[in-house]
């Protein structure tokens, strides 16, 4: 059986103090979100959760990032971010 590759760290939310399981590429991303912003991990974590999102609260952080990144992804967000249009690969 193969260890898992979740991570687990601390985080002070809402609640108080409390754990998230995460995988190591969303935990950079977390901290990438967080650079860009201007905030720490705690205070991004207490915002997620305002949201209200249906899920628990790790599922919640995941579609979060994942929602993040996708509007960065959109034309709007990449132009947003001083990117081009990709060139036409046919």
């Amino acid at each position: 059986m193969k260890p898992s590759r979740l991570v687990n760290r601390n985080v002070i939310a809402g609640r108080g103090r409390t754990s998230m399981r995460l995988e190591p590429e969303l935990w950079d991303a977390l901290h990438e979100i967080c650079g860009r912003q201007g905030i720490g991990i705690g205070e991004l974590v207490r915002l997620v959760e305002r949201a209200e999102h249906p899920g628990g609260r790790t599922s919640a952080v995941r579609v979060y990032a994942l929602g993040y990144f996708r509007e960065a992804a959109t034309e709007e967000g990449h132009r947003a971010a001083g990117h081009g249009a990709l060139p036409d690969l046919k």
